[in-house]
């Protein structure tokens, strides 16, 4: 793996950074946490026109065709604005299992709106008190006709307020399926609630809630294998989402260290905080080479079984521990809203918890090297 960057790839990091340095202020950031639609519409167009909202979407569908690498980039500066975008639930989950699983019909109708961000799809995925596998998934679809009728709830659907289409993971007699379901159809009910990050979340509740079998993605009940393959790409991503934070919260501890004296010297004067923001930067690099590295495979069309959950694994856990470090340097005040280090914090925790927690990651590592 060659892990210098080409023109190109440097050349979208730079317009990625600068565009969102200037649509994703802090201040944004923070009006989009009380916000059930939680984007900011300039920042929405803004990444729309700069076509970086379809990044891995081929050109023949109004996308940039780009790779795995250059998307990784784009979300490590995702990552270090604390963007409030529903760009990983439309653009990557959504427009994956679109180009994964979808008819030509399908494709073409959504890809090149997805694409432009005129539309935004978002999976329904997680239901309660069940787990992340296959078994979790739970809501009945049940076949009548040539409709299906839902009956369940689904928790942390993000951006569903926005949304144009739910893609519903159910099961049916024949397994799990994937559907695309009008937030707005007779029987959907949507609840916004608060999250930790400060993302949109909703429940979605359905009600016989009738979907025809011809808004079904794939072939009958292989949903799951559709959904297991695009989740494996779609870790990678946010795991340079995780680094990005990281790098850009040690970067502002950092400054403050240098500049805030106790006992008449800079805290970064004090060796036991030097190293462990020594520690935190290690662990920063380490954690981008293994993005990186996933990132590369999944590009060249290798095996990622191992490479996708150990780079979340790695990166979302060196993310919560620098946050932990860093709100420890800066003292009481790292809690208090007025400061940045508690939305870094936040949003670290739950990228930790989220698309697959420490537990499941390991297993599937687990089940890779012992296999």
């Amino acid at each position: 793996m060659d892990l210098d960057l080409s023109e190109e790839q440097e050349a979208i990091r730079d317009m990625t950074h600068s565009l969102l340095e200037e649509y994703s202020s802090v201040e944004a950031v923070r009006i989009a946490e009380d916000d059930p639609k939680g984007v900011p519409e300039a920042l929405w167009k803004q990444l729309s026109e700069g076509g970086l909202v379809g990044v891995l979407i081929p050109e023949e569908f109004g996308g940039g065709g780009l790779g795995m690498v250059e998307a990784a980039l784009i979300y490590e500066e995702i990552g270090r604005a604390m963007a409030p975008t529903p760009h990983f639930v439309s653009g990557v989950m959504s427009a994956s299992v679109m180009l994964e699983a979808g008819s030509e019909a399908q494709k073409l109708a959504w890809l090149p709106k997805i694409a432009s961000g005129e539309a935004v799809l978002t999976p329904a995925w997680i239901e309660p008190e069940r787990g992340y596998g296959e078994v979790g998934v739970q809501l009945e679809a049940k076949r009548e006709g040539d409709d299906f009728v839902l009956s369940g709830t689904k928790l942390s659907v993000n951006y569903a307020g926005v949304a144009e289409r739910l893609l519903v993971l159910a099961r049916s007699e024949d397994g799990v399926e994937i559907l695309l379901v009008d937030p707005h159809a007779e029987g959907v009910r949507l609840t916004h609630y608060l999250s930790q990050s400060g993302e949109p979340h909703y429940k979605v509740d359905f009600d016989g809630v009738r979907v025809p079998t011809s808004d079904r993605v794939g072939e009958a009940g292989n949903g799951w294998a559709t959904w297991d393959t695009v989740m494996h790409r779609g870790i990678v991503l946010l795991a340079a989402q995780a680094i990005g934070g990281a790098a850009r919260c040690l970067e502002e501890t950092v400054e403050y260290a240098k500049v805030r004296v106790q006992f008449d010297k800079p805290l970064g004067a004090f060796q036991a905080l030097a190293h462990y923001m020594a520690d935190a930067s290690t662990h920063i690099d380490g954690g981008r080479v293994l993005v990186h590295e996933a990132a590369w495979n999944a590009a060249e069309g290798r095996s990622i079984a191992r490479f996708a959950p150990m780079a979340k694994l790695f990166a979302c856990n060196t993310y919560q521990q620098t946050t932990k470090v860093c709100a420890q340097i800066w003292g009481g005040v790292a809690f208090t809203i007025e400061y940045d280090v508690q939305m870094f914090f936040r949003r670290a925790k739950e990228l930790q918890l989220s698309w697959w927690d420490t537990p499941y990651l390991e297993e599937l590592i687990a089940a890779d090297v012992l296999d």
